[in-house]
């Protein structure tokens, strides 16, 4: 945690802090859950009903999600062990959005195979068709999920870049710029010029970009996702990378973090993040402070300013 919430965490709390940064193992899980009466999780610590089964009788009560996403985390489970489980909105939006226009940018212009070819001391110079990509302005960008994230980027694109904006999602929106709401995530795909994943991860979104998706693409699309690495069938995007079906990606989550398939890595047009979306400080901080709150109202006998389960 950044220094600013472990000081208010330990102002509020009896505090133990794991130096290491790699997810909770199964066993982790179990002491954490037998042994402290709030647990602060991250999107790691896959707290699967397995792991709540193999506690009797808990004397955690409950899960202050660091994140807004909640899908490493079987909320049915929880429930049934009488654990509350909470999460972070809203101060992620901004940060999130963020990310995906860099990534759009990214992509579009070869940023990072430009940056690459002159680290490698491989620059010529300037010439008119050199690394030649594809304009952003005046393009269509195609968002699958519009809530708080989803209309951040909409709103970006639309008035930094003039951006047609077209839509998927399960509800109707209200959307404060002007954007078409589709009826499937292939429509979406087969208008855009830039495909934009801003789903939650789970059951329901697993591998909601598959093989039909990417099919439905232009071969000059680009492929965005910020959202859960789930969400695309890594292997099918690959292929259609490799077969010069779609033109590129960027990428800030993968299936299966922190392992990079090679293949991905070996494709020069995908730019590959190493899951930024939420990393600067203040955000960080806020995401923080946030799940306090919720520890805080909860121990102090009030309902939690963000209920997941």
């Amino acid at each position: 945690m950044p220094a600013r919430v472990l000081e208010a965490a330990r102002a509020a709390f009896d505090v133990e802090a794991r130096g290491d940064t790699t997810p909770l193992t199964a066993a982790e899980m179990r002491a954490a859950l037998a042994e402290f009466d709030g647990v602060l999780p991250t999107l790691g610590d896959l707290f699967s009903a397995a792991v709540f089964a193999g506690v009797e009788s808990p004397r955690c009560r409950i899960l202050a999600n660091f994140g807004v996403g909640t899908n490493h985390i079987d909320a049915d489970a929880a429930r049934a062990a009488g654990i509350t489980v909470t999460n972070t909105p809203g101060v992620v939006t901004d940060a999130t959005a963020d990310i995906a226009l860099m990534l759009i940018l990214m992509t579009a212009r070869r940023a990072g195979e430009g940056e690459r070819m002159l680290r490698a001391g491989l620059w010529e110079g300037w010439h008119p068709t050199q690394m030649l990509g594809t304009h952003v302005s005046g393009k269509t960008v195609g968002i699958v999920g519009m809530g708080r994230i989803g209309q951040a980027i909409a709103q970006r694109c639309h008035a930094g870049f003039g951006m047609e904006v077209v839509y998927h999602n399960r509800s109707r929106k209200d959307v404060s710029v002007p954007a078409r709401q589709l009826g499937s995530v292939a429509e979406v795909a087969r208008a855009a010029d830039f495909l934009v994943l801003a789903v939650p991860g789970g059951a329901e979104t697993r591998h909601l970009v598959d093989e039909g998706v990417l099919a439905a693409m232009k071969p000059s699309a680009h492929l965005v996702n910020i959202a859960r690495g789930d969400v695309v069938d890594e292997a099918a995007l690959v292929a259609a990378l490799r077969d010069g079906r779609i033109a590129g990606a960027g990428l800030d989550v993968y299936e299966r973090e922190p392992e990079v398939p090679p293949a991905l890595r070996e494709l020069e047009g995908v730019t590959l993040l190493p899951h930024l979306g939420t990393a600067t400080l203040e955000v960080r901080e806020a995401m923080g402070l946030m799940a306090l709150e919720n520890l805080r109202a909860f121990f102090g006998g009030k309902d939690v300013p963000n209920p997941v389960a």
